[in-house]
């Protein structure tokens, strides 16, 4: 929804400021705004009893007088053993006039928000009850505008933008987002100098010959009752074409203010290209049969109304923003507010997949790199703990910047090509497509695609909170010829929950013969890692493509002995020994070494090192199982420098 939140409730870079410029004018907003947020009685998630499948709005709409005149047909399967009653959600302001089952009236109350409607009868499970509400009034604006009468050039607009619990401010529904309708019609009566936009397929156009006409609009596919909008206003409409096979396209009306036209085209332009990079990524657009769109409206940022996105801007991140939201967020709807990110979370990152397939990698980590100053402000979980408070809901920093960020990570930890797999099969699934999800869902896919467990990715960062802030050191060693050994120390921060992050870390070493990049799993709040590389270590990249939401402390190199300045031999360790020890020598320079063990009568016993090396520094392993007890001496010989020492071996 409502792209670029950022914790209040306008989209700020719409107006196409920089981030660092417009954070203090998005704490003004989110004061402003939470005055007029009255949320405390929501009442969710709506009458439990029923499974609503069919809302059918017929509405009239005026301009000064701003008034609603209507009929709402709401149709429902009893969904429990038997009911006698049940309620829809409208706010109080609102009036109804009557509730008919039937073509016989019904008795009902209208009080906290909620019309409780007394049935003629008991129905019982997966019976059918076709309600019809008459109502009027003028909506008071909750949310982000919910419905609103405003005016752009002289001109009126009259819009609606529900999410989250704005649908009853303007008509009769179950306000959930669980229980979406199998399908609705929307028939917008107004005056024939306007034009009235909504979801779905455009049925019929008849003039009612009184200086009105209706439009009926049809959404053939499920819909959530906060995804149901109208926009309404002297359009100029202008159609593109997403072309998706050699005689197949679908329709793209664009729907904005005549004066807006000239300065918006080349933007509306690019969505058809938007259309064929998400459904190549994601599965073919949801609503291929009906059509996608835009309409222009009152407010400083957008909405993904089903079918037809509400638009206060344009431009290339916004409209890849909602065009997303088709596939994640109308067909498939989070099932409740605390899962939120599955809806923003995958907007936002789905802008840095446009830009990617659009402009290539560089486009896509810059992109990614600036959410994550953002991401790195979230308090709290991204699993949203308090639904009753709008702004928690659409918390940037947690819903939108984190949330892509996870899925950034996502892909990091499996890969590009599962990921999008994974991203395919979500939105693929009988069970999900065209319904609504959790987490959970998602988690699941994920790991029947990857085929591993993912419970610590999900369990760390959507339910719990912060990001690991990492403290690195690494050594190297000489193993023989050119082949170094790494010795590299991760640590963490002690975090609150989790404790640490478990998480594999790609790292890249820089080296005299190139680059190699090794995968750790970091599953522990301090751990060692070993492992050999070809070619003198330079120095290591941590976290290579940064892949991981992070606070890097600067990298240590704790141990540099790689270019000594002179021949030595060290003195063996552990001494005295049983039955193994070590010794360590350096070379300035190439040069063949022999390093040889004698006794004390000077017998050679053993030969340790017989082979050319590079300058460097060196450890070897000498194992005397086969020795008796007593002084033995090693000595090597590299031609320019001989040396001697002697060694115990005590059993």
């Amino acid at each position: 929804m409502l792209f670029r939140i950022l914790t209040v409730v306008l989209l700020i870079a719409s107006f196409g400021f920089a981030q660092d410029d417009y954070k203090p004018w998005i704490k003004a907003e989110r004061d402003r705004y939470a005055k007029t947020i009255q949320l405390s009685k929501i009442q969710y998630p709506g009458d439990t009893k029923i499974d609503i499948t069919y809302y059918g709005l017929d509405l009239t709409l005026t301009y000064q007088p701003n008034y609603i005149t209507g009929k709402v047909i709401v149709n429902a399967l009893v969904d429990t053993v038997s009911v006698t009653n049940l309620f829809l959600d409208l706010r109080d302001n609102m009036i109804v006039d009557s509730v008919v089952l039937d073509a016989s009236q019904l008795s009902f109350t209208h009080s906290d928000n909620k019309i409780d409607i007394t049935l003629d009868r008991t129905y019982i499970l997966n019976e059918l009850i076709s309600l019809v509400i008459y109502y009027q009034g003028l909506p008071v604006q909750t949310g982000f505008q919910s419905f609103k009468f405003g005016s752009h050039g002289g001109h009126p607009i009259i819009s609606s933008l529900s999410e989250p619990y704005g649908a009853p401010d303007w008509w009769p529904c179950k306000d959930t987002p669980a229980d979406k309708a199998d399908s609705a019609d929307i028939w917008l009566t107004v005056s024939t100098d306007l034009v009235p936009v909504s979801n779905g397929a455009l049925q019929s156009i008849v003039n009612n010959g009184n200086g009105t006409h209706t439009y009926h609009w049809k959404s053939h596919y499920s819909i959530a009752q906060y995804l149901i909008s109208v926009a309404i206003t002297n359009y100029l409409q202008y159609d593109t074409y997403f072309h998706y096979g050699q005689n197949d396209s679908m329709v793209i009306n664009h729907f904005v203010y005549p004066e807006s036209f000239n300065s918006v085209k080349q933007a509306l332009d690019e969505t058809d290209e938007m259309i064929e990079v998400f459904s190549e990524k994601y599965g073919m657009y949801p609503f291929i049969n009906e059509r996608y769109g835009h309409a222009e409206f009152d407010w400083g940022g957008a909405m993904e109304h089903q079918t037809c996105s509400s638009m206060g801007a344009f431009y290339t991140d916004i409209i890849s923003h909602e065009l997303a939201h088709q596939w994640y967020g109308d067909m498939i709807t989070c099932k409740d507010w605390h899962h939120i990110w599955l809806n923003e979370g995958f907007a936002t990152y789905s802008e840095a997949v446009y830009l990617e397939a659009k402009s290539g990698q560089a486009a896509y980590n810059s992109k990614i790199t600036s959410e994550m100053g953002w991401a790195k402000d979230a308090e709290g979980t991204i699993w949203v703990e308090n639904i009753s408070s709008v702004l928690q809901i659409f918390n940037y920093e947690r819903s939108y910047a984190k949330g892509a960020w996870v899925l950034h990570m996502l892909r990091g930890v499996v890969g590009d090509s599962t990921f999008f797999d994974i991203m395919r099969a979500y939105s693929d699934d009988p069970d999900l497509k065209y319904g609504v999800a959790i987490t959970e869902d998602f988690q699941e896919i994920a790991e029947s695609v990857y085929g591993q467990s993912l419970e610590y990715f999900f369990q760390e960062w959507i339910y719990g909170e912060n990001y690991p802030e990492y403290t690195v050191e690494w050594s190297k060693s000489l193993v023989g010829g050119s082949i170094f050994q790494i010795d590299l120390n991760v640590n963490q921060n002690v975090n609150s929950n989790p404790t640490y992050f478990t998480m594999p870390i790609k790292i890249q070493v820089n080296t005299t013969t190139g680059d190699t990049v090794i995968t750790v799993f970091n599953d522990a709040q301090s751990q060692n890692f070993q492992f050999n590389v070809n070619g003198n270590p330079q120095s290591i990249n941590f976290d290579y493509g940064n892949w991981i939401l992070k606070d890097l402390s600067p990298i240590t190199q704790i141990e540099d002995q790689i270019v000594p300045d002179k021949f030595s031999l060290k003195q063996n360790y552990p001494n005295p020994f049983n039955p193994s020890t070590k010794i360590k020598y350096t070379l300035v320079s190439k040069a063949f070494v022999i390093l040889k063990v004698f006794n004390v009568l000077g017998k050679e016993v053993a030969t340790i090192v017989n082979s050319e090396q590079d300058a460097g520094s060196y450890s070897v392993d000498f194992d005397a199982s086969n020795l008796k007890s007593g002084v033995y001496f090693y000595r090597i010989d590299t031609g320019n420098f001989i040396e001697t020492k002697k060694m115990l071996l005590l059993r």
